[in-house]
């Protein structure tokens, strides 16, 4: 490389884990904690003053078939004060009405939905002096109406004052957001995406074909959830938010590297067909094509809002910037690995929406490929290895159907995928993974069917660190990785020679030497770990001495990317999302 045992020990390592965790904030003050949960929206107080008012202009949105838009939203008070702000609602009518089991009269909360997000007020100038301002929101379709809600009280105890005129969508069913990923079979494209229309009301599609060919129409699959599938709260409670309905078109026995287009759509009753905008992919590489293949790999990555609101301790401050490098980048990438915690939207559902949007200039051009994070999946009593509450109710419901990944259950999110001369073992860490486990079954398979003169890029992924860290959560207790990990999977990175090791979880960047048993060995005898969880949440301290294995370590945003053209050489490189240029590299070499 060139380059700038015991079950019982092991639950109690793990517990030790969960309680370090609790107490570990990785920097300032409010680090981890959802905007959208400051706001003590079940102790809300509903006093509408007729001299407060809030206006939001324009009224109709997406005329033209746009699926964002800009809306203006005026406001005053006769007293205005620090304390005030503007949360949009959604769908409308966000009353006591629209509670479970409530009818609007005896005990119980005034409002029992979070604001999709919110502003403050005072951001807009002059406001405290005059008690009128302006503030510009950007909104997404989501399926449902939108109204603003003008509160005093600040974020611990909010008042209602005044409630805006609604704001609708011209077709807010319209089909949006489309994320693709590889299917079981390398030559298969799946294409999921979100939109109002069920199933009895009009019939999903995808029309696609090879350019200069004539296009086919594939049908897709459609599923939804309730609050009974999930498990906590918030996400049964206050962050409740009708999903609408996911689709799923499986195009089949497509052409290596071959560009294809295609468009989503729904066929009404009556015949006529609602298309969502033309898009295009380039078909993956067959097992052992020799070709350029470009693989980017990050985690904890997240959601920002582009017009401002919920700065006040954004849990992600950086996410955008990491975004927009990989569009900027979109042309000299061929498929993305997202390893755990998406979105953190923490049980506030109507931040998958957002987040959806927010990266479908990537997802719609090429594979966008997840892992199972905590922040997806843990909550105490739901099967989680870990009995953290990280997934804020979720316990992986939204992430298994908002996006495909090719599971051979959708619950145990561990995969195998072949991408040219790579083959990716994707592990889901918040199931146990430990010796003797159907998931460790699965990783010894995975790892070891490959054939390494066909594939000679073997790629292990995982969210949580199972190999080697000096993040100082690790670092706390010695173990530079997950209790038990190194002694559970080691020997199956060494028996069949895991090339590269990849895991977010810490939100940082470090790489080590080719390490077996915390000692650097010559190239082929160990594995580079990779921890790539820089991709926009809040970032974690490393150790005060960096361990003899690691190699260079930087605590800011940024992503992986590897390059392969060839079965002798594999490029990587950990650019930062800031300017998108190359701070750390190295290659393997391979005879």
């Amino acid at each position: 490389m060139r380059g700038g045992g015991n079950l019982r020990h092991a639950s109690r390592l793990l517990l030790l884990a969960v309680a370090v965790a609790a107490c570990w904030g990785g920097g300032a003050e409010g680090h981890g904690v959802h905007p959208l949960s400051r706001i003590a929206i079940h102790r809300a107080r509903v006093a509408l003053d007729a001299s407060a008012a809030v206006r939001a202009s324009p009224n109709l949105l997406g005329s033209r078939g746009e699926d964002t838009a800009w809306v203006t939203v005026e406001f005053k008070i006769p007293r205005a004060s620090d304390g005030d702000w503007i949360g949009v609602f959604s769908p409308s009518n966000f009353n006591a009405s629209t509670c479970p089991g409530s009818h609007g009269s005896g005990p119980g909360p005034a409002i029992c939905s979070a604001p999709i997000k919110y502003q403050f007020a005072n951001y807009s100038s002059g406001y405290n002096m005059s008690g009128t301002g302006a503030l510009r929101f950007q909104l997404i379709n989501q399926r449902q109406d939108f109204s603003f809600g003008f509160f005093t009280g600040g974020l611990s105890n909010p008042t209602l004052v005044a409630v805006s005129n609604r704001i609708v969508f011209a077709n807010p069913k319209a089909p949006v957001y489309p994320r693709l990923a590889v299917g079981k079979t390398w030559n298969e494209m799946t294409v999921t995406w979100t939109s109002g229309y069920g199933i009895s009301e009009a019939h999903p599609l995808v029309e696609w074909g090879m350019k200069g060919s004539h296009p086919v129409h594939a049908p897709a699959d459609t599923v939804t959830f309730g609050r009974e599938s999930l498990c906590g709260e918030p996400a049964r409670s206050v962050g409740w938010r009708d999903p609408g309905f996911i689709h799923t078109a499986f195009l089949k026995n497509l052409s290596p590297e071959k560009e294809y287009y295609y468009k989503i759509g729904h066929t009404l009753h009556d015949g006529k067909v609602i298309w969502g905008k033309p898009k295009s992919f380039r078909a993956p590489p067959y097992p052992g094509q020799t070709s350029l293949q470009r693989v980017v790999i990050f985690g904890d990555m997240g959601k920002d809002e582009r017009d401002g609101s919920n700065e006040y301790q954004n849990y992600q401050p950086a996410s955008l910037n990491t975004t927009d490098a990989l569009i900027r980048d979109l042309d000299n990438t061929d498929i993305v690995f997202h390893i755990g915690d998406i979105s953190y939207a923490n049980g506030y559902l109507s931040q998958w929406d957002q987040f959806t949007q927010q990266v479908e200039p990537i997802t719609s051009r090429v594979p966008y490929m997840i892992a199972s994070g905590n922040h997806e999946r843990d909550f105490p009593n739901s099967g989680s290895l870990y009995n953290g509450t990280d997934s804020g109710g979720e316990c992986g419901v939204p992430a298994e159907t908002m996006y495909y990944v090719p599971t051979e259950k959708r619950d145990n999110y561990w995969y195998s995928m072949d991408y040219g001369m790579f083959r990716f073992c994707v592990a889901d860490s918040e199931h146990d993974w430990r010796e003797g486990t159907k998931q460790y079954r699965f990783l010894d398979r995975c790892l070891g069917t490959v054939d390494r003169a066909k594939q000679p890029w073997l790629v292990f992924i995982a969210h949580r660190v199972l190999g080697y860290s000096s993040g100082f959560f690790y670092g706390y207790d010695g173990a530079f990785a997950e209790p038990m990990a190194r002694q559970s999977l080691e020997g199956l990175w060494r028996r069949h020679r895991v090339d590269v090791a990849f895991y977010g979880h810490t939100h940082q960047y470090e790489r080590t030497c080719p390490v077996y048993e915390e000692r650097c060995v010559p190239d082929g005898h160990g594995t580079v770990h990779v921890v790539v969880g820089g991709g926009g949440s809040h970032l974690s301290n490393f150790t005060a001495v960096a361990p003899p294995w690691s190699v260079y370590r930087e605590m800011d945003y940024g992503f992986g990317k590897l390059t392969a053209s060839d079965a002798r050489s594999l490029q990587f490189e950990y650019r930062r999302s800031s300017d998108g240029k190359v701070y750390d590299s190295f290659t393997l070499h391979r005879d």
